[in-house]
């Protein structure tokens, strides 16, 4: 997605959990453990860091006519503590003041293999049953329309040519 500031458009680049002091504290918190937070514990910490990190970087770049392009959002939090159990409802409640994305990609890839991926450190969700999990809720973002797929399974160049295909399209309309 880089490829977009060489196209010539204004683009940052984030990601959730953000580098703010909100989001340290949720990866050392949530994510660098052995064992799993209680789940509502754990959506609320990713919303608290998505409002600040909505505050922060994304609304003040989207007022100056930027493109955020943003690693993670609101529908990992669906899909992640949605696969644990917690109503989708109340994820989307507790994170009502994310800016809805004007696209959302979702990249395929076999939970087998995002597992088998994750060799230097995997946090606590990337479990094959919980992958598994995330697979099917992401399934259904997907036939809600909410997501656009990009086939993740394949060499890095191409899945990223695809992407920036599906992003220049989009930005097209």
């Amino acid at each position: 997605m880089r490829d977009l500031r060489k196209k010539g458009f204004d683009a940052i680049y984030t990601t959730e959990p953000s580098p703010d002091k909100i989001g340290e504290f949720t990866r050392a918190y949530v994510l660098q453990r052995k064992r799993r937070v209680p789940i509502a514990v754990e959506a609320l910490l990713f919303a608290a860091d998505r409002v600040n990190h909505v505050e922060t970087w994304i609304k003040p770049a989207l007022q100056k006519g930027r493109i955020v392009i943003c690693d993670r959002y609101v529908y990992s939090s669906l899909a992640y503590q949605g696969a644990a159990g917690l109503d989708l409802e109340w994820i989307k409640e507790v994170n009502r003041n994310a800016i809805t994305p004007d696209l959302a990609i979702y990249l395929a890839i076999p939970p087998e293999a995002v597992v088998e991926r994750i060799t230097w450190r995997k946090s606590v969700m990337e479990k094959l049953q919980i992958q598994r999990r995330v697979q099917e809720i992401y399934k259904r973002l997907l036939e809600d329309g909410l997501l656009v797929q990009v086939e993740g399974d394949r060499p890095k160049d191409e899945v990223s040519k695809d992407i920036l295909a599906v992003a220049l399209d989009s930005l097209k309309s």
